[in-house]
């Protein structure tokens, strides 16, 4: 089968697809025939060794999929060969099959294709995670999202939106009208100018928390100081300065429970929620799709199909 491999960790460019041998699944594994894969900024910390873990090399990355249940271990009883699937394994997405462990399976949502499903849990549950768990956002409350275009900003304005709250979403001026659909009230554009000045223009009063994708250590320990006592950031990407107190990693390795899928689910079918954009390339061209997310100026979520 076909694979992108790590065997070095550095540049993108040293990413190569090879012929290796297919998986077999242990006892408690499943082996998926992949159908899609997405691409997630960690990943692009992951392969040059910028992540908090380091997998043994070589390895493949690809932190969520979407495909067909292909081999089943012995000791799996929740799955079957066939079966339509979406995963987190956490590394191993970009290739042709994978390894996944019987309990970071999802069945794949009724009438959704392969390129959504593999668009969902990792975005979504690290949004829910540092706005819900984490945050605890409230009603009339307001939040700053940094890179809101992105497949967790995407998630994170209207997940904040539905809990009631004001958003602030902080991109490029060309997907300020996509982060205004998403539902956020105001829209600001981090190129040109002081971001915490703008910040303060339009919200002058003390912010409830920040969810940080895109910034700088200090941009974001400068806008800390705009939150209010007990405000929160969250930095799923590990970027914001975790020294200072007030400042709480919220990236989730994609545990997603039955329910919480069951609702996206359907606030996806009733159109309460909307996935975020999806572009996909396919695996040969993935290099493409690395430079883009580790630019950081992503629109949505990009996909990459086998």
């Amino acid at each position: 089968m076909k694979a992108l491999l790590c065997r070095e960790y550095g540049p993108i460019e040293r990413l190569a697809v090879e012929e290796v041998p297919s998986p077999r699944p242990g006892a408690n594994e499943v082996v998926v025939e992949v159908k899609a894969s997405s691409l997630n900024f960690p990943d692009t910390l992951l392969v040059q060794g910028r992540y908090q873990v380091k997998p043994e090399l070589p390895f493949s990355p690809g932190m969520e999929l979407a495909g067909i249940v292909k081999e089943v271990g012995s000791f799996v009883r929740d799955a079957r060969i066939g079966d339509r699937v979406i995963a987190a394994p956490g590394r191993g997405g970009f290739a042709q099959e994978c390894v996944v462990a019987a309990d970071r399976l999802s069945p794949l949502p009724p009438g959704m294709d392969f390129e959504a499903g593999a668009a969902l849990l990792l975005t979504y549950c690290t949004s829910l995670h540092a706005l819900k768990d984490r945050g605890n956002l409230q009603r009339d409350e307001t939040l700053v999202v940094l890179g809101a275009a992105g497949g967790v900003g995407s998630f994170a304005i209207q997940i904040a939106v539905a809990r009631g709250a004001r958003v602030i979403a902080v991109g490029r001026s060309a997907n300020h009208e996509y982060m205004r659909k998403l539902g956020a009230s105001e829209t600001i554009d981090y190129e040109n100018g002081d971001l915490v000045e703008k910040v303060r223009a339009v919200h002058p009063t003390p912010l409830d928390a920040i969810i940080d994708l895109a910034s700088d250590a200090d941009t974001v320990r400068r806008l800390s100081a705009l939150l209010r006592d007990g405000g929160t950031v969250a930095s799923p990407v590990g970027t914001a300065p975790m020294d200072d107190p007030r400042i709480k990693g919220a990236f989730i390795a994609a545990q997603v429970t039955r329910d919480r899928l069951d609702r996206l689910t359907g606030s996806l079918a009733d159109r309460t929620m909307l996935l975020p954009e999806i572009r996909t390339f396919k695996l040969e061209d993935v290099s493409s799709a690395f430079r883009e997310s580790e630019g950081g100026h992503v629109r949505g979520k990009l996909v990459v199909t086998p």
